[in-house]
């Protein structure tokens, strides 16, 4: 007579969770902060610096040691791409013909530095403060990988059945993933027949429930570069008759955005919000309300003594919703060919260039969107100034598939096992490259996208924090998760 299948005990599954991260999680990570392991587009020199190499290696020499019973762990290398890890644990429910296997995915690369961090924190300087690990990559996404093992580990020590699961650690999302197809094919004999992808990379609304991202938008970026003068002369001498760089700039744009309102004007850049995920906007505005705008660090000032603070584009809860997940963006990142202020003189520059980033809405093809720029700010340029815009990279958004009821029930049992309190839905302003490739290659896989980020984490900016309290739980809801996939 075969012994019964232990029930998973959600409150000892938090507790080990718990433990696993005041023990141990908590100072892995901030070695991992302390490395300034930046993605290929922000060091070219990657390969030569040796960072990523450093924190891939720790990660995987991390996950051996944790001598999880059927894990498997390896470091996989293809010629010029940024190195991946894959681990694979063995099923230990019995396995059947229509067996499936579980997904995860996070990435070790980071963001650069970027300035403003507040006194005592630095991108490269590890500070635990409040249940906050402060420092570049701790939310964003070094965590995912130490969350996953930890997930797994809970659920091996209550010996609780689960699927076969495997793993993809890159190096290179912060870039686009450019490398990622790539591994897939070489790989995609080993994943199996996945059912669920679990990726540990997105935001959560707030800091109360679990979180269910149910969209993401695409992103076309490139260098946008007007050029009137080989060289810089006299402003005295030349302005009024010489053309400013910067003024047909401001021209050109003003062909791509309504300065006023911000809209992108092309229509082809815009597409028609599901009406599913208008119903969901709703249910979440209700839940977060003015937090949806107020989890900002908006500037302000004193005026006459009283505090003014700089106000967002609506305060519309729903609308503000939409607008970060559903509308696309222009949003000027980088700059190139001014001097620093102390150093500008009265000298008309020979040219203004700027890097852009638009984010696309879920259901519009990036690669269109691309062409379609580059035509539009190209043509007809005022004054036959040389403008150009060279593309750094394209990513087409994702809306998630229906969930099936399996998935609903088990996602709104860990959100109320560990948060008490239902699921949340929510699109995500950024983008995950990743999602799109698996969503294609595995069409009938249901999408956890899940992760950390919520209010004022500030991936990619200063004072970027993982809120711990929040991983702990979200790590158990995980493996929860897992053991209930059918």
């Amino acid at each position: 007579m075969n012994a019964p299948v232990p029930m998973l005990d959600t409150a000892e599954m938090l507790s080990n969770v718990s433990r696993a991260w005041d023990d141990d999680l908590v100072k892995q990570l901030s070695d991992y902060i302390e490395i300034p392991a930046k993605s290929p587009a922000f060091d070219p020199n990657w390969a030569k610096a040796g960072y990523l190499e450093t924190v891939l290696q720790r990660a995987a020499t991390w996950v051996e040691q944790q001598k999880v019973a059927g894990l498997k762990a390896e470091i996989i290398r293809l010629p010029g791409r940024t190195p991946i890890m894959f681990f694979e644990v063995a099923a230990t429910r019995p396995q059947t013909p229509s067996s499936q296997t579980v997904l995860m995915y996070g990435h070790l690369d980071k963001q650069p530095e970027f300035d403003g961090w507040r006194a005592g924190l630095g991108p490269w300087t590890p500070k635990y403060l409040d249940g906050k690990l402060y420092g570049r990559g701790s939310a964003d996404d070094g965590y995912a990988t130490y969350a996953a093992i930890t997930a797994i580990q809970a659920l091996k020590a209550q010996k609780v059945e689960h699927p076969r699961i495997v793993g993809i650690i890159e190096t290179c999302e912060e870039s686009g993933s450019p490398d990622l197809l790539p591994y897939i094919e070489a790989i995609k004999p080993r994943l199996g027949d996945v059912g669920l992808v679990m990726c540990l990379d997105s935001g959560a609304g707030n800091y109360d429930q679990l979180w269910l991202t149910t969209s993401l938008r695409g992103m076309a970026a490139g260098v946008l570069k007007v050029e009137i003068l080989t060289e810089g002369i006299h402003s005295g001498d030349a302005s009024g008759l010489v053309p400013s760089s910067f003024r047909i700039m401001r021209h050109v744009l003003d062909r791509l955005e309504d300065s006023e309102t911000g809209r992108l004007l092309p229509a082809s850049f815009h597409c028609e919000i599901p009406a599913e995920r208008r119903a969901q906007a709703t249910a979440t505005a209700a839940i977060l309300g003015d937090e949806i705008y107020k989890r900002f660090p908006w500037a302000h000032h004193d005026c006459g003594g009283s505090t003014l603070v700089a106000i967002p584009t609506t305060l519309d809860p729903v609308e503000a919703l939409m607008r970060r997940t559903w509308m696309p963006t222009l949003s000027v990142t980088g700059a190139e060919g001014f001097p620093a202020l102390k150093d500008a003189g009265n000298v008309l520059r020979p040219y203004t260039a700027f890097k852009l980033s638009l984010r696309l809405p879920p259901l519009i093809d990036a690669a269109t969107a691309v062409a379609e720029l580059k035509t539009l700010l190209e043509d007809n340029a005022p004054y036959q100034a040389k403008v150009t815009f060279e593309s750094q990279g394209a990513s087409t958004g994702w809306n998630a598939p229906a969930v099936a009821p399996w998935f609903e029930q088990a996602l709104n049992q860990a959100s109320l096992a560990h948060f008490q309190a239902p699921v949340g839905y929510i699109g995500q302003g950024g983008t995950i490259p990743l999602m799109n490739l698996l969503s294609e290659g595995f069409p009938k896989a249901q999408m956890m996208v899940c992760g950390v980020l919520g209010p004022k984490s500030n991936a990619h900016g200063p004072n970027e924090f993982l809120h711990v309290p929040y991983a702990k739980k979200l790590t158990a809801a995980v493996g929860q998760i897992m053991a209930q996939m059918p």
